[in-house]
């Protein structure tokens, strides 16, 4: 079994000697918790997912060789993760039996290992909000959408995943609020069935949401694991408000793809778009740090090269 740790390729298998002695020989009252590792004989209190205080003997008693010391604490943690990694897939595999395995499955040690660091290796947290994501994705039939099932609402041109990355090699989601309209006249796409012109359903933009999140993350480069988000809010008014949309896009960044954002550009945001942020930025929680205000023109000179720039940037 190999897992991907940052963007390391690590083998399972990776032993050393003496390695078990730093959770064998912990101190009675260092628990093996990344939540708590308290001893008070060192009086070290850490967020960690192994014995600090073990370890710190290990190394003591090592300082001959410094080089030696740091690679065995670096594969002492890789073996920690692993273990972490098992326990998770093992209760899964024992508790949860309905869920599906495969990509994005219970069994996805990659996708277990990303929720174990959104949820700093805490086990019980990690499995509950892994749990939700897998059943969400198999009710919302993610797996099952495509370029065809979300043609509708593509259509309208509110959001695309641009064909470039960034200068920091991130894929990039761009959305132009501005072509978003809820309520009963909600994003009218002109199509004839049966003769009757039709609406376009409020759950096609959901889907269309997280079409284009998976579109993005496919496009995620070896050693990147975030993208960029870039609203225009060039020609934004208060019909394109819609704290509905915004409450579910909230709820799938933080249960279903946390910690995938990296960053937020409002571009040219209209003084009107300045109060409904602010009544918006309770809902968003700690995402509204990821988010920042800027012009066109920073766009262009900061976050893409002139080969690179989206259509739309360009002036």
């Amino acid at each position: 079994m190999s897992i991907r740790l940052g963007s390391t390729l690590v083998a399972a298998s990776v032993n050393f000697r003496n390695s078990k002695n730093l959770y064998i020989n912990r101190s009675r009252n260092c628990r093996f918790s990344v939540r708590s590792c308290v001893s008070e004989s060192h009086k070290v209190s850490c967020n960690m997912p192994f014995c600090f205080c073990a370890l710190s003997d290990y190394i003591r008693s090592n300082t001959s060789s410094v080089f030696y010391c740091f690679y065995a604490m670096k594969m002492w943690v890789v073996q920690l993760v692993v273990q972490l990694v098992l326990e998770v897939k093992e209760r899964l595999a024992k508790d949860c039996t309905s869920l599906p395995i495969g990509k994005n499955g219970r069994d996805d040690e990659e996708m277990i290992l990303w929720f174990l660091k959104d949820r700093r290796f805490s086990v019980d947290e990690a499995i509950g909000k892994l749990t939700k994501a897998i059943k969400w994705r198999h009710e919302f039939k993610v797996n099952e959408l495509s370029e065809d099932s979300v043609k509708a609402a593509a259509e309208t041109g509110k959001a695309y995943v641009h064909g470039f990355l960034d200068v920091k090699g991130r894929p990039v989601v761009i959305v132009a609020p501005a072509k978003h309209i809820p309520g009963a006249s909600y994003a009218p796409l002109i199509c004839e069935i049966y003769g009757v012109l039709q609406l376009l359903d409020p759950i096609e933009d959901e889907k269309l949401c997280v079409f284009l999140l998976e579109k993005a993350l496919s496009k995620l480069p070896a050693g990147q694991h975030k993208i960029l988000g870039i609203f225009d809010l060039r020609g934004f008014g208060s019909k394109n408000a819609d704290l509905k949309f915004l409450t579910f896009l909230f709820d799938v960044f933080y249960y279903y793809y946390p910690s995938r954002l990296d960053e937020v550009l409002f571009v040219d945001a209209p003084f009107i778009f300045q109060p409904i942020w602010q009544f918006t930025k309770p809902v968003v929680k700690s995402y509204a740090s990821l988010v920042k205000f800027c012009s066109t023109e920073t766009v262009r000179k900061e976050y893409f090269t002139e080969e690179t720039l989206p259509p739309d940037f360009i002036s």
